[in-house]
């Protein structure tokens, strides 16, 4: 008699999938936040096969031993170089407004740099001269030029930034440039950009790189997001944009007309030390290569500004979502108004709570997003949120269309901004490496505003009444985009 296959098979189908599922609800939930965790669970319920794998590529945030014992090194240099600079240049916490000095506490404490006084900052809004601005600025150098973009590519528009990268290392200045891997292979340009870097004689690497065949790998969603550039630790740039065409490149932007609307922040005086901080930290993570930059600085004789700034560089190298933890503690501070720009406004709950708490107690609040959108899911995620918020008191300002509104700050009052790389959602709390800056100071605030009137001025308010219109296929497309975006 002979064995009956069609039966074995069927058993032991029904054996594994249920196995699967079992085991999923021990190891799934185990330090991760409920809401990721219920989503893992009902995608592995649903198909079990099929989300195992996919929880076995992207299911954990942690990044390699090597690496996060580079970044707790790193780390370690940052806040012996703050204790070693001492008072002269650290803002004492309490001469700032009560709220606010927990907050930099914060952030202090869980990204090892402290606020920083005597700094001067400048905003600009305009893609091809914030483009210039750094060119200007890179012609000026004359030790290095330290690059970081999340996307980097040598295109027509950023020609103007890689001829002064050229010219700077002609003339012997040290060239150093980082772009992140999968981006570079995801856009357009990647082999004229690789070209155009080796043959100025730039030093030049990939930003987590995914080559397993070379034995770098970690979760290949796990992105460095972050947009900075430092020359000769006096100047530094950094903000949302990315060193590439406002359209960037891809024929469906062009077709569809969307283009980038940027923030950049151009900084002078201590500061630029977090900044520079920050790129030799990710240059050790991947060359290897600690510079000594940063241990000969001396910014005693530098502060050009009465602005107090804080760099707060975040991702999975640091503690508990640090980025995080201090936009919270500066919402739960605001007594007056809170306008918070986003692209990416796909909120966890500790923000939304705060949020509600803000307007409960009498605070204003506006959030600036795009009404169209270049990311499907994320875009339905965000408008997910729609209904809680304007039934919530918050106002909703959409930028009009061809422009994506790109950039990434929020206000606090009429004192305190964060500006940055980091989006409102949990990629950018979890799974990006990030960087944000706090400012204190009122001129800064005040420039930061004068931009929020120009949002506004091309923007129309979303209100309640046309929200409750929306039909109900859009609404169930936005209810499962949310729950995809719960998916780390």
């Amino acid at each position: 008699m002979g064995l009956d296959w069609p039966w074995i098979w069927t058993v032991g189908i029904f054996i594994v999938d249920n196995l699967i599922r079992v085991i999923a609800v021990f190891v799934v939930p185990r330090n991760r936040r409920p809401t990721s965790g219920m989503a893992w669970l009902m995608a592995i319920f649903f198909l079990p096969i099929p989300g195992l794998l996919l929880f076995l590529v992207i299911g954990s945030n942690h990044l390699p031993k090597a690496r996060v014992e580079k970044q707790d090194a790193i780390n370690q240099m940052v806040a012996e170089l703050a204790q070693r600079e001492g008072q002269a240049l650290v803002t004492a916490p309490d001469s700032l407004p009560p709220g606010i000095e927990s907050a930099v506490r914060l952030g202090s404490s869980l990204g090892a740099q402290p606020m920083l006084r005597g700094n001067s900052a400048s905003i600009c809004i305009d893609y091809g001269i914030s483009l210039e601005r750094m060119a200007a600025a890179i012609r000026e150098a004359k030790e290095y030029v330290h690059v970081e973009f999340y996307i980097l590519v040598h295109d027509e528009t950023t020609d103007v930034v890689f001829q002064a990268m050229r010219e700077a290392a002609a003339r012997g200045v040290k060239v150093r440039v980082l772009l992140d891997h999968i981006s570079a292979k995801r856009n357009p340009g990647e082999k004229r950009t690789a070209q155009s870097l080796t043959d100025m004689g730039a030093e030049w690497a990939y930003l987590l790189p995914v080559r397993p065949l070379k034995g770098q790998y970690q979760r290949p969603d796990l992105r460095n997001h972050r947009k900075l550039l430092v020359v000769d630790g006096t100047v530094g740039f950094m903000g949302s944009q990315n060193l590439v065409d406002s359209s960037y490149n891809k024929p469906s932007n062009r077709r569809r007309g969307l283009h980038w609307k940027d923030l950049m922040v151009r900084v002078e005086g201590p500061i630029v030390l977090g900044l520079e901080a920050v790129f030799q930290g990710d240059w050790y993570l991947e060359t290897g290569e600690l510079l000594a930059h940063l241990a000969e600085s001396d910014f005693e004789s530098d502060r050009p500004g009465a602005l107090d700034c804080q760099i707060v560089p975040s991702g999975p190298g640091y503690a508990g979502e640090n980025n995080l933890q201090v936009f919270v503690a500066l919402l739960y501070a605001a007594q007056r108004r809170i306008s918070i720009t986003s692209p990416y406004f796909v909120p966890d709950g500790s923000i939304m709570n705060a949020l509600r708490a803000a307007t409960a107690r009498g605070v204003e609040v506006e959030l600036f997003v795009s009404e169209t959108g270049d990311q499907a899911v994320v875009y339905h995620a965000q408008r997910s949120y729609y209904d809680e918020l304007l039934r919530a008191g918050v106002r909703i300002w959409m930028y009009r269309p061809p422009y994506i509104l790109h950039s990434k700050h929020f206000t606090i009052d009429d004192a305190v901004a964060v500006v940055g790389s980091s989006n409102m959602d949990q990629r950018s709390f979890g799974l990006n490496m990030e960087i944000s800056m706090v400012v204190h100071g009122e001129s800064f605030v005040r420039e930061l505003d004068e931009v929020i009137d120009y949002y506004r001025a091309n923007s129309r308010e979303l209100t309640a009444e046309e929200w409750k219109r929306q039909p109900l296929p859009a609404q169930l497309l936005d209810g499962l985009a949310r729950l995809t975006s719960a998916l780390q």
